[in-house]
């Protein structure tokens, strides 16, 4: 029996490591694919994988890609209006919601309402939009499959555990690049040295997450929706190791953690086969060589992102989505070596503290809120800029 699947945000880490999982399991079937810009490499995977459906968000993209494949039959659409057709394809069963941004959150909320399982590892759905997400699924009783490791790992502790017994999540992190090191050798800390993860191969935008640990603050926020857990039982543990992915404390004291490789195609195939467990090649932990493994506290006054993250869920509202664009603005002139790697913290904060918090926003309000803080973040770095 074939399964069929789109995926949102195809060229992406998350989506070629979802390929990879397709090519290894024959049952699985590509109905759609969707990124950004990347043309050259949709062209790729549509000669591989053969879509009905190929949606570009940019329009360029969508031209170029039109004219490279026009020997094919999948068909390309561009924007936002590409992804709602994906959304709610009739045979599609399972949607991996892998696109970067907020534009993810339309498309998931049609997939939802049209009953799809969702494989989620678009984070801004449920920072900016938990409030909707969460009640729509359940209302529709859709399955909401966590494709993150960290939240994979706490879905696959609660297994069959009500979540009334929860006494902490216990959600880990591999403190980044800079663990151990204070504000002040942070000060002149390059592009190239926030690239460097120790353990995990991801995206740029959240490799330089994980390195002022903002990534774990928005997996806070996450986990807050996802398995409706106050915020107050959400500890963050470091464990430079990366092979406990998060850990589950119960009323009595048990803890339950899933372990593994620091290998994403496991919480994606899990999601993909929920509940079966496919073999899958590659690496197994080996405790004989691995001999230890270390935790310690986050350092919340060097790495702000996640004392922030905290203040946010705590605001409630819109505040989330202040945080995340803040975060998103400030990173991408980061990585345009515009700003210094501690300046993302402060136009952060600068952000948070100018916004008045609106208590249930809709759709259109989140981004509205989204838009005001990215004109905010280009001013605050403009006037700046001025004065240097």
């Amino acid at each position: 029996m074939m399964k069929k699947i789109a995926i949102l945000g195809s060229t992406g880490s998350i989506g070629t490591q979802t390929l990879e999982i397709v090519r290894n399991n024959k049952d699985l079937q590509v109905l759609a694919l969707a990124a950004g810009s990347n043309f050259l490499k949709m062209e790729e995977q549509i000669r591989e994988f053969r879509p009905k459906l190929a949606v570009m968000w940019s329009g360029h993209g969508a031209k170029e890609l039109r004219e490279r494949i026009k020997d094919t039959d999948t068909r390309v659409m561009e924007g936002m209006d590409g992804l709602l057709e994906i959304a709610v394809m009739e045979e599609m069963e399972v949607l991996v919601a892998a696109i970067v941004g907020m534009i993810g959150i339309r498309p998931t909320i049609a997939a939802i309402k049209a009953g799809k399982t969702i494989a989620l590892a678009n984070k801004e759905t449920l920072v900016t939009a938990g409030h909707i997400i969460m009640p729509l699924a359940e209302r529709e009783k859709v399955a909401l499959l966590p494709v993150d490791s960290e939240h994979s790992a706490i879905f696959q502790s609660m297994q069959g555990q009500p979540v009334e017994r929860v006494s902490k999540i216990l959600l880990t992190a591999s403190g980044g690049p800079f663990r151990g090191k204070k504000r002040k050798e942070l000060t002149d800390i390059t592009v190239e040295d926030a690239l460097k993860h120790p353990n995990w191969a991801m995206g740029k935008k959240i490799t330089v997450d994980s390195s002022t640990l903002v990534n774990k603050g928005l997996e806070v926020i996450e986990a807050k929706w996802l398995f409706g857990v106050e915020p107050e039982k959400i500890q963050v543990v470091v464990h430079p190791q990366s092979i406990i992915h998060s850990m589950v404390e119960y009323a009595d004291g048990g803890i339950m953690a899933q372990l593994g490789m620091p290998d994403m195609k496991l919480p994606i195939q899990y999601a993909l086969f929920y509940p079966d467990r496919r073999p899958m090649e590659g690496r197994k932990v080996d405790f004989f060589e691995l001999s230890s493994m270390t935790f310690e506290r986050p350092d919340t006054e060097t790495f702000r992102g996640l004392k922030m993250a905290y203040e946010a869920i705590g605001a409630g509202g819109s505040m989330p989505t202040v945080y995340n664009a803040a975060n998103e603005k400030a990173v991408s002139l980061f990585l345009e070596r515009k700003i210094k790697f501690l300046e993302i913290y402060d136009l952060i904060q600068g952000a948070m503290e100018g916004h008045k918090v609106i208590s249930e926003p809709s759709i259109e309000e989140i981004l509205e809120t989204e838009q005001a803080v990215y004109e905010f973040i280009e001013r605050s770095w403009s006037a700046k800029r001025k004065t240097l």
